[in-house]
């Protein structure tokens, strides 16, 4: 991988972290577009600078976040975290496997954008307006969603959150500001455990890799500050109907490309 290939992976990275259209998804595109989907130092790149995009939040929202005097809200984030740890360690493998399959992606890229034209009608009475007024049980909840996407690249892990937010009454800004906060264990949980299962593998991580990881990670957290302000804006207006016709437009567009290609 070089330097102008983590940089772009970084600036799509940074984009669709927030954004429900699979920032997995178009990582995977975009490196199987390089030609560098194969490498497992890419499958780890594409991992790791996902927690540079997610400490985006930390500093947007620090004072919401460092507020230790709320213990309860740690609570819920560790509760919500944990069914997709559970889920990650069991079907890693598969997860893999997937990953390394646009046409899988596409597909889940596709249903996801139908689903994503219907939101908006299907929870319209929203009852929990305030992170305090979630309690343990539906933040548990609200990470069993979590698990869809892990389970099912392509399909986006802040539509799933965000989604299941909205499911379990919270308002949509609400579910969408909890989603942010619940990928920052998860992401870190992940990238600790890609990097631990890729320098068990490869023995080690050389200088130049942690370079190119240093750099993602850097480009991503500022590309994703900018993105999170636009993606609170346009979902508080449009809600999520132009999401849901872009991700439509991009998985069809993909397994076009490679039917053709066949």
């Amino acid at each position: 991988m070089s330097i102008i290939q983590a940089i772009l992976l970084a600036i799509i990275e940074g984009i669709t972290e927030f954004l429900p259209i699979s920032s997995t998804g178009h990582m995977v595109l975009m490196s199987s577009f390089l030609g560098i989907e194969d490498d497992k130092f890419t499958k780890l790149f594409e991992v790791c600078i996902q927690l540079g995009a997610i400490l985006a939040v930390v500093a947007l929202y620090w004072k919401k976040f460092f507020d230790f005097s709320k213990w309860q809200f740690y609570v819920k984030l560790l509760l919500a975290v944990v069914p997709a740890l559970i889920f990650g360690k069991l079907f890693d493998d598969l997860i893999d496997e997937h990953l390394g399959n646009p046409a899988f992606i596409a597909t889940v890229l596709l249903i996801g954008g139908i689903i994503l034209l219907f939101v908006d009608k299907w929870f319209k009475n929203p009852i929990i307006h305030e992170e305090p007024e979630i309690n343990n049980l539906t933040a548990i909840k609200i990470g069993c969603y979590q698990c869809l996407a892990v389970m099912f690249p392509g399909l986006s892990r802040s539509a799933a959150t965000i989604i299941g937010g909205m499911q379990q009454r919270l308002t949509r800004s609400l579910a969408a500001e909890f989603s942010f906060f619940l990928a920052v264990p998860t992401m870190a949980a992940a990238t600790g455990y890609k990097l631990l299962k890729f320098i068990k593998e490869e023995g080690s991580i050389s200088g130049e890799q942690i370079k190119l990881l240093g750099i993602g990670n850097v480009v991503a957290f500022i590309v994703a500050v900018l993105a999170i302000k636009f993606f609170i804006s346009v979902l508080n207006k449009y809600g999520f109907k132009y999401f849901g016709i872009y991700r439509i437009i991009v998985g069809l567009g993909i397994l076009i490309l490679l039917a053709i290609g066949k």
